[in-house]
């Protein structure tokens, strides 16, 4: 067996920038980093307009946002982070207590945003703005949440349960690729839709996903702010303007847990056909249509 030494790390690590810089050339936006309660933050930035600000789950980064920045930024100024602990944005996981993600993005909101931005936020994106609303929403002009997580019980299907055990205890290509259809309605169309970016896409994916201290932070973010259950009368309190964004087919967070929601706390909602868990990556173009209506309802 070959050891593993210091040029292997940093040929893979450079592996890994030309990912993200092949990705990132392809989207409309510029990136730079800033301080943000402490944690060393890379954060996409392009357009004109009304501020929007958007948080990716649980794994993910910034570029998971691409296919729908390149059709936003045309009508708003978009700021899109990567997740403390997520992507460029490394961070020791022991840090990452709720007080200081709430620090975090009340500092990105004012270093990035001139009037209230609308805050959209998926899956852990989407329980991370939510508990923000319900502390700070006046901060905010309205909220969208994406398949979010905290607003039900966290429930998946067995089926992803156990392809995403597999993949987290050994992320490899061939786990993920057994693991991407659960998240994914299909996974060929979108192959074909992302062209000569799927490639580099995966690839970026999962060398974040091989990263130690990636998973030392999801593993933090999740047990702290993505599983438990956002208590219902905390979430009536939430100022601004809610709505909801749902693929139909998800099958980590249910759409019952959405249509639940949506009654009990009067919130629109906006289901999307053809896709599960991830309806910004997978219909960009439906989905920015459905933004736009909630902005400009």
């Amino acid at each position: 067996m070959k050891a593993y030494t210091v040029s292997d790390h940093r040929e893979d690590r450079e592996k890994q920038d030309d990912n993200r810089l092949h990705l990132i050339d392809g989207i409309p936006a510029t990136e730079r980093r800033i301080n943000l309660a402490g944690i060393d933050t890379a954060v996409l930035e392009g357009g004109d307009g009304p501020p929007v600000i958007l948080l990716h789950g649980p794994g993910e980064t910034s570029l998971w946002w691409m296919r729908v920045i390149t059709r936003l930024v045309k009508t708003h100024r978009l700021i899109v982070p990567d997740l403390p602990g997520h992507g460029a944005s490394m961070v020791s996981a022991d840090r990452l207590r709720p007080e200081v993600i709430n620090a975090w993005l009340s500092e990105l909101i004012t270093r990035t945003s001139s009037s209230r931005p609308v805050l959209a936020g998926h899956l852990l994106g989407g329980a991370m703005a939510a508990r923000f609303a319900i502390k700070q929403g006046n901060c905010l002009d309205r909220l969208v949440l994406v398949n979010s997580f905290g607003l039900g019980t966290f429930r998946p299907a067995p089926g992803f349960v156990l392809r995403l055990i597999h993949f987290l205890i050994r992320p490899t290509r061939k786990t993920y690729r057994r693991f991407l259809p659960q998240c994914v309605y299909d996974v060929d169309e979108l192959r074909k839709q992302m062209g000569s970016y799927w490639k580099p896409f995966l690839a970026y994916n999962l060398e974040c996903a091989q990263n130690p201290n990636q998973k030392a932070a999801l593993r933090t973010l999740m047990r702290q702010l993505g599983i438990p259950r956002i208590p219902p009368e905390a979430l009536e309190k939430i100022e601004p303007p809610v709505a909801l964004i749902w693929g139909r087919h998800d099958r980590a967070n249910r759409l019952e847990i959405a249509k639940t929601a949506s009654e009990r706390y009067g919130w629109p909602l906006h289901i999307i056909e053809n896709a599960r868990d991830d309806p910004k990556l997978e219909q960009p173009e439906v989905f920015v249509q459905t933004l736009h209506t909630i902005m400009n309802a």
